[in-house]
Protein backbone atom coordinates (compact mmCIF):
# COMPACT_ATOMS: atom_id res chain seq x y z
CA UNK A 1 0.00 0.00 0.00
CA UNK A 2 0.82 3.49 -0.68
CA UNK A 3 2.04 4.92 2.35
CA UNK A 4 -0.16 8.48 2.63
CA UNK A 5 1.59 9.53 6.06
CA UNK A 6 5.59 9.50 3.95
CA UNK A 7 4.28 11.20 0.55
CA UNK A 8 1.58 13.72 -0.47
CA UNK A 9 1.14 16.49 -3.08
CA UNK A 10 -1.01 18.89 -4.47
CA UNK A 11 -1.35 21.15 -7.26
CA UNK A 12 -3.82 24.82 -7.90
CA UNK A 13 -4.37 26.26 -11.03
CA UNK A 14 -3.62 29.54 -9.04
CA UNK A 15 -5.24 33.51 -9.64
CA UNK A 16 -4.00 34.21 -12.79
CA UNK A 17 -4.70 31.25 -15.12
CA UNK A 18 -7.93 29.34 -16.40
CA UNK A 19 -6.36 26.32 -16.57
CA UNK A 20 -3.66 24.46 -14.88
CA UNK A 21 -0.56 23.54 -16.56
CA UNK A 22 1.45 21.77 -13.34
CA UNK A 23 1.61 17.92 -13.48
CA UNK A 24 2.89 15.49 -10.34
CA UNK A 25 3.28 11.74 -9.58
CA UNK A 26 4.28 10.25 -6.60
CA UNK A 27 4.23 6.24 -6.74
CA UNK A 28 5.67 3.14 -5.27
CA UNK A 29 7.53 1.12 -7.44
CA UNK A 30 6.79 -2.67 -7.11
CA UNK A 31 7.46 -5.87 -8.99
CA UNK A 32 4.74 -8.55 -10.22
CA UNK A 33 3.81 -11.19 -12.17
CA UNK A 34 0.54 -11.25 -13.77
CA UNK A 35 -0.69 -15.13 -13.70
CA UNK A 36 -2.31 -16.19 -16.89
CA UNK A 37 -2.83 -19.99 -15.90
CA UNK A 38 -1.23 -22.37 -13.14
CA UNK A 39 -1.96 -25.26 -11.06
CA UNK A 40 -1.19 -23.58 -7.73
CA UNK A 41 -4.08 -22.58 -5.64
CA UNK A 42 -3.81 -18.94 -6.72
CA UNK A 43 -6.23 -16.94 -8.48
CA UNK A 44 -5.12 -17.56 -11.92
CA UNK A 45 -6.37 -13.83 -13.51
CA UNK A 46 -4.56 -12.10 -11.01
CA UNK A 47 -1.63 -10.34 -10.61
CA UNK A 48 1.15 -10.76 -7.53
CA UNK A 49 2.73 -8.18 -6.05
CA UNK A 50 6.32 -8.05 -4.36
CA UNK A 51 7.53 -6.03 -1.50
CA UNK A 52 7.82 -2.15 -3.19
CA UNK A 53 11.06 -1.55 -4.94
CA UNK A 54 11.63 2.05 -4.88
CA UNK A 55 9.26 5.49 -5.10
CA UNK A 56 9.52 7.87 -8.12
CA UNK A 57 8.36 11.31 -7.96
CA UNK A 58 7.69 13.48 -10.68
CA UNK A 59 6.92 17.76 -11.15
CA UNK A 60 6.49 18.91 -14.77
CA UNK A 61 5.64 22.89 -15.15
CA UNK A 62 4.36 23.36 -18.60
CA UNK A 63 4.26 26.44 -20.62
CA UNK A 64 3.16 27.45 -23.91
CA UNK A 65 -0.36 28.63 -25.16
CA UNK A 66 -3.71 27.66 -23.38
CA UNK A 67 -3.15 24.08 -24.15
CA UNK A 68 0.35 23.72 -25.05
CA UNK A 69 1.92 23.36 -21.77
CA UNK A 70 -0.77 21.31 -20.04
CA UNK A 71 0.33 19.00 -22.64
CA UNK A 72 3.82 19.43 -22.85
CA UNK A 73 3.98 18.26 -19.19
CA UNK A 74 1.39 15.91 -19.58
CA UNK A 75 3.81 14.35 -22.38
CA UNK A 76 7.21 14.16 -20.38
CA UNK A 77 5.18 12.55 -17.65
CA UNK A 78 3.40 9.72 -19.58
CA UNK A 79 6.69 9.30 -21.43
CA UNK A 80 9.12 8.87 -18.64
CA UNK A 81 6.37 5.92 -16.69
CA UNK A 82 5.92 4.54 -19.97
CA UNK A 83 9.58 4.03 -20.79
CA UNK A 84 10.77 3.35 -17.27
CA UNK A 85 8.17 0.59 -16.30
CA UNK A 86 8.48 -1.01 -19.80
CA UNK A 87 11.95 -0.44 -21.07
CA UNK A 88 14.72 -0.17 -18.36
CA UNK A 89 15.46 -3.85 -17.17
CA UNK A 90 17.77 -2.28 -14.12
CA UNK A 91 14.88 0.45 -12.86
CA UNK A 92 14.39 -1.57 -9.73
CA UNK A 93 17.96 -2.33 -9.07
CA UNK A 94 21.24 0.12 -8.98
CA UNK A 95 24.45 -1.64 -9.07
CA UNK A 96 27.43 0.00 -8.11
CA UNK A 97 29.72 -0.45 -10.57
CA UNK A 98 26.76 0.16 -13.05
CA UNK A 99 25.72 3.54 -11.70
CA UNK A 100 27.45 6.05 -14.54
CA UNK A 101 25.62 4.05 -16.82
CA UNK A 102 22.26 4.45 -14.85
CA UNK A 103 22.17 8.12 -14.91
CA UNK A 104 23.69 8.26 -18.26
CA UNK A 105 20.54 6.38 -19.22
CA UNK A 106 18.10 8.51 -17.30
CA UNK A 107 19.40 12.06 -19.27
CA UNK A 108 18.51 9.84 -22.28
CA UNK A 109 15.14 9.23 -20.85
CA UNK A 110 14.74 13.39 -20.54
CA UNK A 111 16.15 13.99 -23.79
CA UNK A 112 13.95 11.02 -25.63
CA UNK A 113 10.77 13.22 -23.82
CA UNK A 114 12.13 16.44 -25.30
CA UNK A 115 12.30 15.20 -28.96
CA UNK A 116 9.03 13.87 -28.67
CA UNK A 117 7.29 16.76 -27.52
CA UNK A 118 9.23 18.63 -30.38
CA UNK A 119 7.95 16.40 -32.62
CA UNK A 120 4.10 16.90 -31.54
CA UNK A 121 4.58 20.84 -31.42
CA UNK A 122 6.12 20.64 -34.97
CA UNK A 123 3.59 18.38 -35.99
CA UNK A 124 0.22 20.53 -34.77
CA UNK A 125 0.32 24.04 -35.30
CA UNK A 126 -1.48 25.30 -32.52
CA UNK A 127 0.93 23.62 -30.30
CA UNK A 128 3.88 24.83 -31.33
CA UNK A 129 6.80 25.74 -29.25
CA UNK A 130 5.06 23.89 -26.34
CA UNK A 131 7.26 22.64 -23.51
CA UNK A 132 7.92 21.90 -19.74
CA UNK A 133 10.25 21.63 -16.74
CA UNK A 134 11.05 18.72 -15.30
CA UNK A 135 12.50 17.46 -12.33
CA UNK A 136 12.51 13.23 -11.16
CA UNK A 137 13.59 11.70 -8.23
CA UNK A 138 14.13 8.10 -7.86
CA UNK A 139 14.73 6.67 -4.82
CA UNK A 140 16.04 3.01 -4.39
CA UNK A 141 16.47 3.25 -0.66
CA UNK A 142 18.94 4.63 0.41
CA UNK A 143 20.73 6.28 -2.82
CA UNK A 144 18.15 9.25 -4.41
CA UNK A 145 18.77 9.69 -7.64
CA UNK A 146 17.88 13.39 -9.20
CA UNK A 147 17.76 14.44 -12.75
CA UNK A 148 16.29 18.06 -13.80
CA UNK A 149 15.81 20.65 -16.91
CA UNK A 150 14.05 23.84 -15.82
CA UNK A 151 13.36 25.99 -12.78
CA UNK A 152 11.29 23.59 -10.44
CA UNK A 153 13.12 22.27 -7.58
CA UNK A 154 14.08 19.31 -5.61
CA UNK A 155 14.86 20.19 -1.88
CA UNK A 156 16.58 18.07 0.58
CA UNK A 157 15.39 18.79 4.08
CA UNK A 158 17.59 17.37 6.80
CA UNK A 159 18.61 18.80 9.98
CA UNK A 160 17.14 21.77 10.63
CA UNK A 161 18.78 22.54 6.96
CA UNK A 162 17.19 23.24 3.50
CA UNK A 163 19.29 22.11 0.48
CA UNK A 164 18.20 22.49 -2.59
CA UNK A 165 19.80 19.85 -5.05
CA UNK A 166 18.46 21.22 -8.36
CA UNK A 167 19.89 24.25 -10.49
CA UNK A 168 17.52 26.60 -11.68
CA UNK A 169 18.49 26.67 -15.84
CA UNK A 170 17.33 30.65 -15.94
CA UNK A 171 19.42 33.50 -17.48
CA UNK A 172 19.16 34.87 -14.58
CA UNK A 173 21.11 31.78 -12.91
CA UNK A 174 23.53 31.98 -15.84
CA UNK A 175 24.69 35.70 -15.38
CA UNK A 176 24.91 35.24 -11.60
CA UNK A 177 27.08 32.04 -12.29
CA UNK A 178 29.23 34.37 -14.75
CA UNK A 179 29.32 37.36 -11.98
CA UNK A 180 27.11 39.80 -14.37
CA UNK A 181 24.55 39.82 -11.79
CA UNK A 182 24.75 39.91 -8.04
CA UNK A 183 22.73 36.61 -6.25
CA UNK A 184 20.84 38.81 -4.21
CA UNK A 185 19.49 40.46 -7.70
CA UNK A 186 18.45 37.08 -8.56
CA UNK A 187 15.08 36.36 -7.83
CA UNK A 188 13.81 39.80 -8.99
CA UNK A 189 15.35 40.19 -11.97
CA UNK A 190 13.22 40.24 -15.11
CA UNK A 191 15.64 37.40 -16.15
CA UNK A 192 14.68 34.51 -13.59
CA UNK A 193 11.82 34.04 -16.21
CA UNK A 194 13.85 33.17 -19.07
CA UNK A 195 14.15 29.55 -19.28
CA UNK A 196 17.28 28.44 -21.90
CA UNK A 197 16.71 24.74 -21.26
CA UNK A 198 13.43 23.11 -20.86
CA UNK A 199 11.93 20.12 -22.90
CA UNK A 200 10.22 20.94 -26.05
CA UNK A 201 10.46 24.64 -26.54
CA UNK A 202 11.45 26.65 -29.40
CA UNK A 203 15.42 26.56 -28.01
CA UNK A 204 17.66 24.86 -30.96
CA UNK A 205 20.35 23.61 -28.19
CA UNK A 206 20.49 19.89 -27.30
CA UNK A 207 18.59 19.34 -23.84
CA UNK A 208 20.70 19.28 -20.69
CA UNK A 209 19.64 17.39 -18.17
CA UNK A 210 21.35 17.53 -14.39
CA UNK A 211 21.81 14.49 -12.21
CA UNK A 212 22.69 13.99 -8.80
CA UNK A 213 22.80 10.85 -6.40
CA UNK A 214 22.42 11.08 -2.99
CA UNK A 215 22.72 8.96 -0.06
CA UNK A 216 19.62 9.81 2.09
CA UNK A 217 19.41 9.22 5.62
CA UNK A 218 16.22 8.32 8.28
CA UNK A 219 14.68 11.67 9.17
CA UNK A 220 14.79 13.28 5.73
CA UNK A 221 12.50 15.26 3.94
CA UNK A 222 12.30 15.85 0.37
CA UNK A 223 9.92 18.50 -1.41
CA UNK A 224 9.63 18.60 -5.13
CA UNK A 225 8.10 21.92 -6.54
CA UNK A 226 7.55 24.14 -9.50
CA UNK A 227 8.06 28.02 -9.80
CA UNK A 228 4.94 29.01 -8.79
CA UNK A 229 5.54 27.65 -4.93
CA UNK A 230 9.33 28.40 -4.76
CA UNK A 231 9.36 31.61 -5.90
CA UNK A 232 7.09 32.67 -2.41
CA UNK A 233 9.00 30.56 -0.24
CA UNK A 234 12.48 30.89 1.34
CA UNK A 235 14.50 28.33 3.56
CA UNK A 236 13.10 29.24 6.83
CA UNK A 237 9.40 29.03 5.50
CA UNK A 238 10.08 25.49 3.77
CA UNK A 239 11.53 24.45 7.38
CA UNK A 240 8.30 26.19 9.08
CA UNK A 241 5.85 24.24 6.87
CA UNK A 242 7.35 20.99 6.45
Amino acid sequence: MFDHERFSGMTDVGQRRENNQDQFLLAQLNKSMWVGATSLAIDPSGRIFGNAQGYLMLVADGMGGHNGGERASSIAIDYLIDRLLNGVHWFFRVERDAEQEFLESLKSLFRAAHERIQTEGMMRTELAGMGTTLTMAYVIWPKMYVVHAGDSRCYLIRDDRVERLTVDHTLARRMVDSGGMKPEDEAKSRWSNVLWNVLGGRNEEALTAEVRSITLQEGDTVMLCSDGLHRFLDDQAILRIL
